[in-house]
């Protein structure tokens, strides 16, 4: 005698059998060390060039001394350059913190760190240090930095929940991280300021100063450590939802 399964209950053990190879892809699809964080409710830029403009166009505008100067980027800090690229920022905050300051310059671009270090080497800056990190990390040391800046680069951040928890423990006491970006949607290598000011704050951050400047073509912002780190699990993703942010 043929043996027959009811066919309701192999459809439904079908269904949780490709939901579950579905929810398999899914979480493979991301770093192992960004699991346990949420993914953010918004659309990624994709990595564009390293130069954002030419630096002398750049210093034309004063746009490195004007964010520098928003900072308060004295001699002896010690600064981190997120996405550093071919290094416009790195070579002026490394002029500006002089010889008992430091400046550690980091991208996920390999090659545009290699070429970085050579510039680094050609101009003698003993005070500079180059390193290749991750999507989700940067792989700061702990409480080393005054300041951490992400300059037109925050909106390529894949993993920003997982990469804004590393970093904050990087900070030192009183430390400040800087974010320049353009007011326009994250698809297009632009942020806007109020999901800036959530996706933070999801991870203990808050908004000490704000300015538009013509000079760094865009805006300015300054966030400080505020309050106990949140565990991972416990993140609420922002999103935009008819023009208002909601974290859920």
């Amino acid at each position: 005698m043929a043996f027959r399964l009811p066919l309701k209950p192999v459809l439904g053990a079908l269904v949780l059998l490709s939901l579950a190879a579905c929810q398999k892809a899914e979480d493979t699809s991301r770093p192992e060390t960004s699991r346990e964080f949420p993914q953010p409710h918004r659309p990624v830029s994709a990595q564009g060039s390293n130069q954002f403009s030419t630096e002398q166009d750049r210093d034309n505008l004063g746009e490195a001394a004007t964010v520098m100067d928003l900072a308060r980027i004295a001699p002896g800090m010690t600064v981190a350059d997120i996405g550093a690229g071919e290094g416009y920022y790195t070579v002026r905050l490394a002029e500006r913190v002089g010889a008992k300051g430091r400046v550690v310059a980091e991208d996920i671009d390999r090659d545009a760190m290699g070429r970085l270090a050579n510039r680094v080497e050609k101009d003698k800056l003993a005070n500079v240090y180059t390193q290749v990190g991750t999507p989700d990390d940067a792989r700061l040391p702990n409480a080393s930095f005054d300041r951490i800046f992400m300059v037109h680069m925050y909106h390529e951040v894949t993993e920003p929940y997982a990469f804004l928890w590393r970093m904050r423990q990087a900070l030192k006491p009183g430390g400040q991280v800087i974010v320049v970006d353009l007011d326009r949607p994250t698809g297009k290598h632009g942020m806007p300021p109020a999901l800036l000011f959530c996706e933070l704050e999801a991870v203990g951050f808050r908004l000490a100063e704000f300015v538009r400047k013509p000079e760094i073509q865009g805006y300015y912002a300054q966030f400080e450590a505020h309050g106990d780190r949140p565990e991972p699990g416990a993140i609420k993703p922002c999103r935009l939802e008819a023009g208002q942010v909601v974290r859920q």
